[in-house]
């Protein structure tokens, strides 16, 4: 076994890491201040016209397009790098996305046919449109089969109703994939259905956000009044949006897996900085048991929730189609990972710790909400145990 990163990977790996410490990390107190400042507003964390000044950078090294596909103008690096990419890209708070978010990259591109593929996909690959996926509603969070938005179809049109909340990205998205129940009857695995929604289609309406304890997670509200769709607006086939809605959601926690880890990081390397120049009592703070055992911890901690991830991206690479048990272990260890490693940072620095001078407050924040945020903790384990009792240990991991 070859627990070695590819060459590829590596590359890319050390070109973000450049990108990061040069053009990232110098930005954090403004990012800072500006999310301190905008209150109740949904006021991005950096000013425009500096998002697409980085964007611009980094596009111009390379980092554009990573796992998309060679045929839509592409690097086709795969999940692993893309991985890699989005680690490095937390070792900063600058909540920073390249283009294109590869959840819905993987949905579009699982599902796509016809005139969408120039309608959505593409301009999606290139990152020209903005897309969101609209699912949670207030009786269905974690469960998915409770939704009640409806589409129905009337005089050739389908036609869409109800209403969707904590949707991310809702307001700066071209166009949502919805997912709504066209058939009651037959639950979750046959009447369900994917749709493309423009978010300017008449009766589409996104009156309110939610203001969270994470900076970079504001979501919203989404009001769907008789909106019509064309057939051709069906992404995939009816009632059959529950699989590549799965594998999709697989996706995403590997992003927030991955996201952890790079948080993690910085907060150790913070711990060693501070340790090997902070004494007190007369000691060295990297002298005392207590503190050794927190780097100690933190270390193995991040370590063991990089194997997962990196193994649930290298099973994506490899065209397994059930990720679900991988996706929530890795989901689990690493969210739970870097709350106890940011939290061990935070009691080092003690009240240095709780001031916006560090990231370690704002990384402890935005975390917290990853072990709600595509399925909560608990519904994981669930999913895990409900797996190995049904068909046991596999033999392969």
């Amino acid at each position: 076994m070859d627990f070695s990163l590819p060459e590829d990977a590596r590359m890319i790996r050390d070109t973000v890491a450049r990108f990061v410490q040069n053009e990232l990390v110098p930005h954090e107190a403004l990012m800072l201040q500006r999310e301190a400042e905008r209150g109740y507003s949904d006021m991005p964390a950096l000013p425009p016209e500096l998002e697409s000044a980085l964007q611009a950078k980094a596009k111009a090294i390379g980092l554009w397009g990573i796992d998309v596909p060679e045929e839509f103008g592409g690097q086709n690096l795969g999940a692993l790098s893309k991985c890699v990419v989005i680690e490095q890209l937390k070792h900063s708070i600058v909540p920073f996305v390249l283009p294109p978010d590869s959840p819905n990259l993987y949905m579009l591109k699982w599902a796509c046919k016809g005139k969408q593929i120039d309608r959505y996909m593409l301009p999606y690959a290139r990152g020209e449109k903005k897309s969101c996926l609209a699912i949670t509603e207030a009786g269905a969070g974690s469960d998915a089969s409770g939704i009640k938005t409806r589409a129905e179809r009337r005089n050739g049109k389908w036609v869409l109703n109800g209403n969707k909340i904590f949707i991310s990205n809702a307001r700066q998205s071209d166009f949502m994939i919805v997912i709504a129940v066209t058939d009651s009857e037959e639950g979750r695995k046959g009447g369900m259905t994917s749709f493309l929604v423009d978010t300017n289609s008449p009766g589409l309406s996104i009156p309110s956000s939610f203001t969270t304890i994470a900076g970079e997670y504001h979501p919203y509200a989404v009001y769907f009044d008789n909106v019509e769709l064309d057939d051709d607006q069906v992404l995939g086939e009816v009632g059959q949006a529950f699989i590549p809605l799965q594998n999709r959601f697989g996706v995403r926690r590997m992003e927030i897996a991955a996201r952890c880890l790079g948080f993690a990081e910085r907060c150790i390397k913070l711990m060693i900085e501070y340790a090997n120049q902070r004494k007190t009592f007369g000691a060295m703070l990297a002298d005392r048991q207590a503190v050794q055992w927190w780097i100690a911890d933190s270390y193995q901690e991040l370590e063991t929730a990089r194997l997962l991830t990196y193994r649930l991206a290298w099973k994506l690479d490899q065209g397994v189609t059930d990720l679900r048990r991988d996706a929530s272990m890795a989901k689990i260890q690493a969210t739970e990972m870097i709350q106890r490693v940011v939290d061990r940072a935070m009691q080092l620095y003690g009240g240095m710790g709780m001031t916006k001078a560090l990231p370690l407050e704002y990384i402890s924040r935005v975390t917290r909400v990853y072990r709600i945020v595509e399925g909560a903790s608990e519904v994981h384990r669930w999913t895990i145990a409900r797996d190995l009792l049904k068909n046991g240990v596999p033999s392969d991991g």
